[in-house]
């Protein structure tokens, strides 16, 4: 058997110059692993190419209940761990509303900074009461795709946070793979469907679901602001991280 050498020339350049890599803005995203929606969402409603995304994920069961939320705390500092671990990140945003209610902020945010100290974090449902505040909404309806015992850990953390909930509708969906494939008019038809004369906005949860698609059309149909999970996290996640763009297309929440 014989063996062959290269009789190429491998020069060398001898200039070779660098910057600070990609993104003035810098997003460490830990979503979920069976989270079909964040990232999509995330790129979709980009502001700018300043901004750059670094996605890890943790392993969540198809279930989503509170055993289940609660088990992602095992895996949360991992997930951390690898977001360009030798990189700036200005933001890491945890993308689990229910996990987020389940474990509480505090708990997932000590977690990620085992990994990361010092790095800002954000979760949906910090993300949406930050907005509540921004938009000036203190009544607010409340619409998710979760099972009765991950509404209660959902309702009394935003009670926590201050909000006063108006009222609070659910498809009571177990499964996290048919959070995803909720239709999005399945979302509109049941938000617009429901008085809102109690209300200052309507919040829809869940990180899963497709709701940013039609957020902009459910603020038209019920004259009230819409924050989604998903358009809240970034939005949170784009001014801990420094960028003070707006745009148009997802809800007035990124138009303020």
């Amino acid at each position: 058997m014989s063996t062959s050498t290269s009789q190429h020339d491998f020069e060398e350049i001898a200039v070779a110059r660098y910057d600070e890599g990609p993104g003035k803005y810098r997003i460490g995203l830990i979503a979920t692993s069976n989270d079909y929606t964040t990232e999509r969402d995330f790129i979709n409603m980009r502001p700018t190419d300043d901004v750059a995304l670094f996605t890890s994920r943790v392993q969540f069961a198809t279930d989503c209940s509170v055993p289940s939320l609660n088990a992602m705390a095992a895996r949360i500092t991992e997930a951390a761990a690898l977001l360009v671990p030798e990189g700036r990140l200005d933001v890491i945003a945890y993308s689990c509303t229910s996990g987020t209610a389940a474990m509480g902020f505090e708990r997932v945010r000590d977690l990620i900074h085992a990994a990361r100290p010092g790095v800002a974090c954000t979760t949906p449902l910090t993300a949406a009461a930050a907005a509540f505040d921004r938009l000036g909404a203190h009544r607010i309806s409340v619409l998710t795709p979760y099972t009765d015992d991950v509404n209660s850990v959902i309702a009394d953390n935003l009670v926590r946070y201050g909000t006063e909930i108006s009222s609070f509708s659910s498809f009571k969906i177990l499964d996290n793979e048919l959070m995803a494939r909720l239709a999005p008019e399945t979302i509109y038809d049941a938000a617009v469907n429901r008085n809102y004369s109690g209300s200052d906005a309507l919040f829809i949860s869940c990180t899963a679901i497709r709701a940013v698609e039609v957020a902009a059309r459910i603020e038209a149909a019920i004259g009230k602001p819409v924050i989604t999970a998903v358009q809240a996290l970034y939005w949170h996640a784009l001014r801990l991280a420094g960028c003070q763009s707006t745009f148009s297309g997802y809800g007035q929440l990124l138009e303020a």
